[in-house]
């Protein structure tokens, strides 16, 4: 799908991949909207990403939206198609991530990381597919994680919350190849991202498992919905982890480790919080 003159609409769209994510659907002359919890980074986010527009009058839109609240949705959805109109690719990017031990983890803390990453990708994505069908075509994309393949110490409510968003979008990819195929579908599935979310995180092989550079990942985003690719695993080496799963687990587990893949978030520190 080329995105020149589509409307796109990006969760999670004022800061880190989310916004270089609707920079560059304005960099291939696409109209962007942005939903975003963070009220505050809306603006100067709108301001990058007319910017980033080579030419012409970029239509921007923003908005302050928890997706985890499904009536906040349908009511910021309603505005949308008012204001921005049919939304044909949507990005479900917006996600969360605590970085704890399970026994550290709050009810609180659990629920919002569930809310955010699972599921918000229903409120959204049931707002805006009726359109899509009924248009037979457009494109929805879910941002998972290679966390969304295995498990990953200090990482029990995230990797659980990306198993979900893994599944929901392959049970989405089924449903929407029988009753409408003119509406694709883009899974992607990255490594550790260099984003705030991750600050700290370390890698034991990066030639293998690189800490993804955010700008690359959201090219390949963009390249995904132009491509129509369902599937996207960021590096490479990330496919093993299909051929790791169908071992007994006294294999995987040594194997993992042995990779690295435990002790990543041993160093995470994470976005600082707001005062």
């Amino acid at each position: 799908m080329k995105l020149d003159g589509r409307r796109v609409l990006v969760t999670g769209g004022a800061q880190g991949m989310g916004l270089l994510i609707a920079q560059g659907a304005a960099a291939r002359c696409a109209h962007v909207a942005i939903w975003d919890v963070n009220s505050g980074a809306l603006a100067d986010a709108a301001a990058r990403i007319r910017a980033a527009r080579p030419h012409g009058n970029p239509l921007v839109v923003s908005e302050a939206v928890d997706v985890g609240d499904p009536d906040a949705v349908a009511r910021a959805a309603e505005r949308l198609a008012a204001s921005f109109g049919k939304v044909d690719v949507l990005i479900n990017n917006a996600g969360v991530v605590s970085g704890k031990p399970l026994t550290e983890l709050s009810p609180e803390e659990v629920q919002r990381t569930l809310r955010v990453n699972t599921a918000a990708l229903f409120w959204t994505t049931q707002a805006v597919l009726p359109a899509m069908i009924e248009a037979g075509a457009g494109h929805v994309v879910t941002m998972a994680s290679a966390g969304g393949l295995i498990g990953v110490s200090r990482l029990s409510d995230y990797c659980a919350s990306k198993f979900g968003a893994v599944g929901f979008h392959e049970s989405l990819r089924a449903e929407l190849r029988r009753t409408a195929p003119g509406v694709g579908t883009s899974l992607i599935c990255p490594f550790f991202v260099g984003t705030g979310m991750f600050a700290g995180v370390r890698t034991r092989f990066p030639f293998l498992l690189p800490i993804l550079e955010p700008e690359k990942v959201a090219e390949a985003v963009i390249r995904a919905v132009e491509r129509n690719r369902p599937v996207v695993v960021l590096p490479w080496f990330v496919h093993s982890l299909k051929l790791l799963r169908l071992l007994p687990v006294r294999w995987l587990d040594p194997i993992a480790s042995f990779f690295g893949i435990h002790i990543a978030m041993d160093t995470f520190s994470g976005r600082p919080k707001a005062p």
